[in-house]
């Protein structure tokens, strides 16, 4: 098995080094970086530690591999994808891992249908530098199966979605709504609590209360009491807010978090719902998109 990378920063690095250990050894890559004296050195020097062959050019990876795994900015990869017309192979899967928007992956995967290849939509949900190969990644597209069959004997992690481009990087976008936005919550919440010298009392009485449940049986009770409750929470909410802006400490998160339950308020659940909380989120959700 050959994989070829068109682009060679650290999610190409670490899935070649990942894969060196399972036994292959080629490996071809090519970046625009390298016509960068700023960035040549550091791209060569990952290249000669994992064994991959630096190529000339992007349609020369593509040549010499069966697997080409696009491995660039979200910006730039409709704009690779268009730019590998008339290189790729009838039926060689074409694997874009960039961060683009679900819209995006579908422009990209007509590209590759042009020429009769297969693409594969990839979303890799978790460290690299941790994990390498093995990274959980979920798929989607026409190339998913193919891809799964060639690389499963080499320890990757790969989950199909489904054959539709852009479902897999849906999913990802979707879990990065939490796993970013609830950094910058942590920021107002530690910055407070270190501001009054409580930031132990504070992260253990919030260690109890999330570790007492699974993640699914709290995010229910919050957002279903939280339904039920709006309106007061809101209320107390601003108390929180004041207190962050006497500390002169940016209360932004805070304030879209107290926005966001004044207009659940405006469902009135308490009345929908004769002052019984919702059994589960997915109703407070169907009633929110009900309008």
């Amino acid at each position: 098995m050959k994989f070829g990378f068109i682009g060679y920063g650290e999610a190409a690095y670490e899935l070649s080094t990942g894969l060196k250990t399972e036994g292959l050894d080629h490996f071809y890559a090519y970046d625009v970086l390298l016509q960068n004296e700023k960035y040549a050195g550091a791209i060569k020097e990952k290249a000669a530690h994992t064994g991959v062959e630096l190529t000339s050019s992007v349609s020369e990876v593509i040549e010499k591999s069966d697997i080409v795994i696009a491995a660039v900015p979200a910006n730039k990869t409709l704009e690779v994808a268009q730019s590998v017309l008339g290189s790729l192979k009838k039926q060689q899967v074409y694997v874009d891992v960039s961060a683009s928007t679900p819209d995006i992956k579908k422009q990209v995967a007509k590209e590759i249908d042009k020429q009769n290849a297969l693409f594969v939509d990839a979303a890799m949900l978790g460290s690299l530098p941790v994990n390498k190969h093995k990274v959980p990644i979920t798929a989607s597209g026409s190339g998913t199966d193919r891809f799964i069959e060639e690389t499963k004997k080499y320890g990757m992690n790969i989950t199909k979605i489904s054959d539709q481009p852009g479902d897999a990087s849906a999913l990802k976008l979707i879990r990065s709504i939490y796993m970013k936005g609830i950094v910058g919550l942590l920021i107002e919440f530690l910055e407070i609590s270190k501001k009054y010298n409580v930031e132990d009392q504070a992260i253990s009485s919030l260690s109890e209360t999330m570790d007492s449940k699974s993640f699914e049986e709290t995010m229910n009770r919050l957002v279903t009491g939280s339904a039920l409750h709006a309106k007061r929470r809101a209320v107390e909410l601003l108390g929180s807010i004041e207190m962050l802006d006497s500390a002169h400490i940016d209360a932004s998160m805070s304030r879209a978090a107290q926005q966001k339950l004044e207009k659940l308020a405006d469902f009135n659940f308490f009345e929908r719902f004769d002052g019984k909380k919702p059994v589960s989120w997915e109703e407070v959700i169907e009633v929110m998109q009900q309008g």
